[in-house]
């Protein structure tokens, strides 16, 4: 989703004070105390692209907290990253490019962290002009010393860091080093959340092997929904009718299928959503279950032979597999 066309959750969310996914999938912020945010899908990109990841400080912070951060991006599973052959003397660096645009001028980083033996790696780079969309490319060497597990875990998180307190400043900084000391991660990076006046936004973003960026490879937007709904997969009211027919259940249990198979099993949450029994009774959902393909949704003390899903206004099921 690195042209942020896919939204499945919210297109805005507002009053952002902690870490998660809020909006354009697949585009997760980690966040420990350092203001407030508005986080959006929003039109304004450069040429070739119609979408980007907005985030915009609502609350300041011109004093920040020694452990407070703050940074945005996303995670890759493990077994996706094996061609890089990570902790062995083969490894292969990975270049990151991208459009970025923001009000706020000065040093910025970008940062791969792997999970397995929790190493680091960060570059900086520079917004040059203020409100001016720019291309940036960066290129990683590969992690000879720690092997990525073969398996669907996290294997690297890929990381644009806003700001950051002292802990993570107030080392020295070497760009393309594998490391493990917290202090040297980010110093002489700008602050993002020092003004209320602060946006950033971000698009055609692409990790790819090699030290050459080459041009993002656009995808369709039914390609890119699938590959998001394989983490996080949102059935709407308006994407899905009122009624929306599972399979035959048993004991006060209704049977249905995501549309794609998830990472791993999957939590079901749901808004304003009911069965409808054989009988065209409408039912209280009570509880839920799913794998990572198959779900049940219970209705206490009912017996179904078949049913349906019904979802009244702003009504919504999710199942969240998310890393």
């Amino acid at each position: 989703n690195g042209a942020m066309q896919v939204a499945q959750r919210a297109t805005s969310v507002t009053g952002h004070t902690s870490s998660g996914y809020t909006t354009v999938d697949r585009c997760q912020t980690w966040l420990s105390v350092l203001g407030t945010w508005t986080l959006s899908k929003d039109t304004d990109s450069p040429e070739g692209f119609s979408s980007s990841w907005k985030v915009d400080c609502t609350t300041a912070d011109t004093s920040i907290a020694a452990d407070s951060y703050f940074t945005a991006g996303t995670t890759i599973e493990g077994q996706d990253l094996q061609h890089l052959k990570y902790g062995t003397s083969a490894a292969q660096s990975v270049t990151l490019s991208f459009w970025v645009k923001s009000s706020k001028t000065g040093t910025y980083m970008c940062e791969l962290f792997q999970d397995d033996g929790a190493v680091k790696n960060s570059i900086t780079y520079t917004v040059s002009q203020a409100n001016t969309w720019e291309n940036k490319s960066m290129t990683f060497a590969g992690n000879t010393g720690t092997a990525i597990a073969n398996d669907n875990t996290t294997g690297l998180r890929v990381y644009w860091v806003l700001a950051a307190g002292s802990n993570r400043t107030s080392g020295t900084h070497s760009n393309n080093t594998w490391h493990t000391t917290t202090a040297n991660r980010y110093p002489g990076i700008v602050n993002l959340a020092d003004s209320t006046s602060n946006t950033f936004y971000i698009t055609g973003a692409q990790l790819e092997v090699g030290s050459v960026a080459t041009d993002f490879e656009h995808r369709s937007y039914g390609e890119e929904l699938a590959l998001c709904q394989r983490y996080y997969e949102r059935w709407d009211k308006s994407s899905v009718s009122d009624r929306h027919m599972l399979g035959g259940g048993w004991g006060g249990v209704l049977v249905g299928q995501m549309f794609v198979k998830k990472r791993d099993n999957a939590t079901v949450s749901f808004l304003n959503a009911e069965l409808r029994d054989d009988g065209n009774t409408l039912r209280t959902i009570t509880s839920t279950i799913a794998g990572d393909r198959h779900f049940n949704l219970y209705a206490s003390g009912q017996t179904f032979k078949t049913g349906n899903l019904r979802l009244t206004s702003g009504g919504h099921i999710a199942f969240d597999a998310e890393l």
